[in-house]
């Protein structure tokens, strides 16, 4: 394996010293690099992936990243081996679930080169010893604040580092916020990661500041937009409503610290995240206000962005759903109700959002006219958005700039580049962008005397075709809703009727709905008589979650679009031309890393940050100081006064706090000691550690050097139990199982269930065919029912938390009367409950106690069909997942399919009879009839 301190000569793109220095310290030593976000973390970890990748012979593997970054890391290194002619380069080679056999991964790890795999392929791979640990040049680690103790890749870094010693670590993150929460957070990361040096950059670093200060700075535009009478009242309103939310929450007996629950806490875009898990240990025992009132934070929330994002009309059609989705379903009364809907700010808050739309009351059956005229008895209002005038102003200053100064050349392409927070906002500036010079028809006085001869931008046209769509729109609302109402209140009458009656017990009512809905199920079964109006609350939200989409704003509000038809490529030149950069206008919502790819394709002279976002700032300052042929001039703009701007300074001072907390943390901490999970050195130890206590014949103790081996089914590794399995020094084999999830001896067999999965399991009834084929198998299975650590270890939550339960009808009664039944169909199972997979590892060790090891080969071939290959793991899981859940598809039928059909496709387009041949007539027909249902139904 080479030496990682050789240095290949290649030319690297890193012109700011920061860059340099950081790329230095990582060729020489393994180390935690955190940047502060925009200083260009990928651009450092592409440089430093391609110093590898110049020497033919390393094999390095990528771990954690995503879609995106593995596009933006394999488009780097091919453009530095173009320009460095680099022959030995080979790029990045990417291993996802969607491709490869295991011979083919086997062959492409034989060639070495940089590979991004996935973290469940990888664990399962290095396992396996398909990809040898020993041979691995090195690991470089991504978005290594997600690396905590029970997350596959610090499994994947514990294993590495158990069988390779020599090979280099690196870890990399942009994000300092989690390293510091906790006891001794950053040392806990740094065991995790198997590191010793985090190396910390942030935006006051002397380098970093000497790069981005020391030479010509971009020209920013600081502008502050102040809202209007109407937004901010409204905006006072909603923190009114958020303030007196959080009131409620401290005034309930959690038994909680609260101290950081206060309004200016409120702001911070994971407050709500945060309360809620806060809150998930104790979760049973809070009473459903409290539970109600950390929903009602999260709605609350989303309005005051919607306030400072939306335009007048989409944010009273946003209102206007959030209160049908909050009416009262039939039989509750004021309790059931959200606190905040019943405070005068929430009136001043529905009744302020109206009158930014318009004045009056539409009549009944009143509509606009083809013509484009609103019915007489509203005035529009149509308040617009501030920051529009704005911005139409930037662009005539723009304009005007390039018309009286156009002796200014450089390398900019003259683009001006809009930047937003997210698509919908694009749409809505491209709609006013389009439109601002359109005037609408003169229909009366009133108009005329609106549209005098100026030309001003307004966002007038595209305003009133806004309120003509949302007039129609509320008319078909206030319909649904109607028919809503009064379906439920049947469907209460018909509960209250039969809810003593067997017949409904354990199914819910009939109810036509369910189709039209999209399958939400307001099935009321066995439950408390009192659940009945919070299901249909439920329901009430489903069916309006329906009208959410038209909330956005889209191109020209739904308007249609003319297609455009080409016979042939000549007559291309009809309908497209190709425009000058300088004439370019580019919005575009911001995403990260990518950014860094958007200024470097457009190289923008211009660019208007719509909404403020600290790195982006950042990234704008790292592009014109790696360009000295580029001048950028920025816009920033906020609204003064407001939420978004307290957001961004709070995000700035919380990144600023963060780093300081590192660096005080880093100074005082010792050396970090790596426990890399390997036999120790003395002989004692390692004979203790290597004692299998199972009782051979006479009672003698049989010491032997085998560890205590657990074959593991690989689909449970994206669960954090094998992890923690093999850092309680077990051999964790991963295999293709037929049969159960854990097999722990010759005799025991384990079929692993979290609350979901067990819920979901009894509704398609594959829980009953696995517990038959363990029991036909196994002298010992046992079905474990695994909880999240953090959560409460109850089944009430699963029976009272509406935002989390799978099915209306679930609750704490129906899911313990069928684990009954199970028992009662299947005596010989066992139930073990778990309240974290922690003390599931430990229940696995005294399962194994006095007990024979495992056989892999013969674990894999119990419930095999004669001549099936057990070693064939080469079919994609996505679509055998996707099986699974079809009706009649059990674990031998599964395995028939997947050997016999080649895809999805095709198994939807068999016949009946195909199906029987192949799975079994009662199964066969099953399956064939949720694939045909809508054909059988017509």
């Amino acid at each position: 394996m080479p030496s990682e301190t050789a240095k290949p000569p290649v030319k690297l793109s890193l012109p700011l010293e920061y860059q340099q220095d950081c790329f230095s310290e990582l060729r020489n030593e393994d180390e935690l690099v955190i940047l502060a976000r925009g200083l260009g973390l990928l651009r450092v970890v592409t440089n430093l992936l391609h110093s590898y990748d110049a020497i033919g012979s390393n094999l390095v593997v990528v771990v954690g990243a995503d879609e995106r970054e593995n596009g933006w890391i394999g488009e780097a290194l091919a453009e530095h081996a173009a320009i460095s002619k680099t022959p030995a380069a080979r790029g990045l080679s990417q291993v996802n679930t969607d491709m490869m056999s295991v011979g083919m991964r086997e062959r492409m790890y034989s060639h070495g080169g940089i590979f991004s795999i996935t973290s469940r392929i990888l664990v399962v791979d290095l396992l396996s010893k398909l990809l040898s640990p020993e041979t691995v040049t090195g690991l470089v680690v991504l978005h290594s604040e997600r690396v905590i103790a029970t997350s596959i890749e610090a499994f994947i870094i514990r294993i590495y580092r158990q069988m390779n010693k020599a090979g280099f670590l690196k870890a990399f993150s942009d994000n300092p916020e989690p390293f510091t929460t906790g006891f001794a957070p950053l040392a806990s990361m740094m065991r995790n990661l198997f590191l010793r040096k985090p190396s910390l950059w942030p935006r006051f670093h002397v380098t970093v500041a000497k790069s981005l200060e020391g030479r010509k700075k971009a020209e920013v535009i600081e502008l502050e937009v102040p809202m209007t009478d109407g937004m901010r009242d409204i905006q006072h309103a909603i923190l009114e409503c958020v303030e007196v939310s959080i009131g409620e929450l401290r005034k309930a007996d959690t038994g909680l610290e609260l101290d950081d629950w206060t309004l200016d806490s409120a702001l911070h875009k994971n407050f709500d995240v945060i309360v809620r898990r806060q809150l998930d240990p104790i979760w049973h025992r809070v009473s459903y206000r409290t539970r109600q009132i950390v929903n009602d934070l999260s709605v609350l929330r989303g309005i005051l962005h919607a306030l400072l994002t939306y335009d007048a009309v989409s944010f009273n059609k946003y209102l206007d759903t959030i209160l049908a989705a909050h009416q009262p379903p039939p039989g509750s009364n004021r309790q059931n109700q959200s606190p905040w809907l019943f405070l005068d700010a929430a009136n001043t808050m529905f009744e302020t959002a109206k009158r930014r739309v318009y004045t009056g009351k539409p009549i009944d059956g009143e509509v606009p006219e083809a013509s484009g005229a609103l019915p007489d008895s509203l005035r529009p209002v149509l308040e617009e958005q501030p920051k529009w005038a704005l911005l139409a102003d930037i662009l005539e200053e723009i304009e005007r700039d390039a018309y009286f100064n156009p002796g200014i050349r450089d390398d900019s392409s003259g683009t001006i580049l809009i930047m937003c927070s997210d698509q919908g906002t694009c749409r809505q500036l491209r709609e006013f962008l389009q439109n601002m010079h359109v005037r609408p028809q003169q229909t009366n006085e009133d108009d005329a005397a609106d549209g005098d001869a100026e030309v001003k931008a307004s966002a007038t046209f595209m305003m009133r075709r806004k309120l003509r769509n949302y007039l129609n729109w509320k008319k078909d609302f206030a319909r649904v809703s109607a028919s809503l109402f009064t379906e439920n209140q049947k469907v209460l009458e018909g509960f209250t009727d039969q809810r003593g009656a067997d017949g409904y017990r354990g199914k819910g009512p009939p109810n036509k709905r369910r189709r039209v809905r999209g399958g939400s199920s307001a099935a009321f079964g066995g439950g408390r008589p009192d659940n009945s109006s919070l299901q249909m609350a439920e329901d009430r939200e489903s069916q309006v979650a329906m009208l959410l989409a038209d909330i956005q704003p889209t191109d020209a509000d739904g308007a249609q679009k003319d297609e455009v038809a080409i016979d042939s490529l000549d007559d291309m030149e009809d309908y497209f031309e190709l425009y000058e950069m300088s004439d370019l206008v580019v919005v575009h919502p911001y995403d990260g890393d990518m950014d860094e790819h958007v200024l470097e394709e457009v190289r923008p002279r211009y660019v208007v940050m719509y909404e403020p976002d600290a790195a982006f700032i950042r990234r704008v300052e790292v592009y014109r100081s790696s360009h000295d042929d580029r001048n950028v001039r920025v816009y920033f703009m906020y609204y003064g006064g407001s939420v978004e701007e307290q957001r961004y300074l709070s995000a700035v001072r919380k990144e600023k706090d963060a780093f300081t907390r590192l660096i005080k943390e880093k100074g005082n901490m010792a050396v970090t000691i790596t426990l890399d999970g390997t036999a120790p050195s003395d002989p004692q130890e390692q004979f203790l550690r290597t004692v299998n206590t199972r009782i051979a014949g006479g009672g003698r103790l049989a010491a032997t050097a085998e560890p205590p081996r657990i074959v593991v089914d690989v689909r449970e590794f994206r669960s954090s139990l094998p992890s923690l399995l093999h850092g309680r020094s077990n051999v964790v084999v991963p295999c293709m199982l037929t049969v159960a999830d854990y097999v722990l001896t010759p005799y025991i067999c384990i079929e692993r269930k979290s609350v979901r999965d067990l819920i979901s399991s009894f509704k398609n009834g594959r829980l009953f065919n696995q517990a038959e084929t363990m029991l036909q198998h196994y002298k010992y299975p046992m079905l474990l029912i695994e909880f999240d650590q953090n959560k409460s270890f109850t089944l009430d939550t699963f029976g009272t938390d509406h935002t989390t339960t799978l099915s209306t009808a679930n609750n704490p009664q129906d899911l313990q009367s069928k684990l009954a039944l199970l028992t009662l169909a299947f005596p010989r199972l066992k139930i073990i409950w778990s309240s974290s997979p922690y003390q599931t590892a430990e229940i696995f060790d005294e399962l194994k106690k006095q007990q024979e090891e495992p056989d892999p080969i013969k674990a894999v071939q119990i419930g095999l069909i004669a001549g099936e290959d057990p070693s064939d793991q080469s079919f994609n899981q996505t679509p055998q997942d996707m099986l699974r859940a079809v009706p009649g598809m059990t674990e031998k039928n599964l395995s028939r399919i997947t050997l016999e059909v080649g895809d999805l496709a095709d198994v939807s387009n068999l016949t009946e009879e195909e199906l029987d041949v192949m799975v079994g007539k009662e199964a066969g027909r099953q399956v064939y009839r949720f694939f045909n249902r809508s054909v059988l139904e017509d």
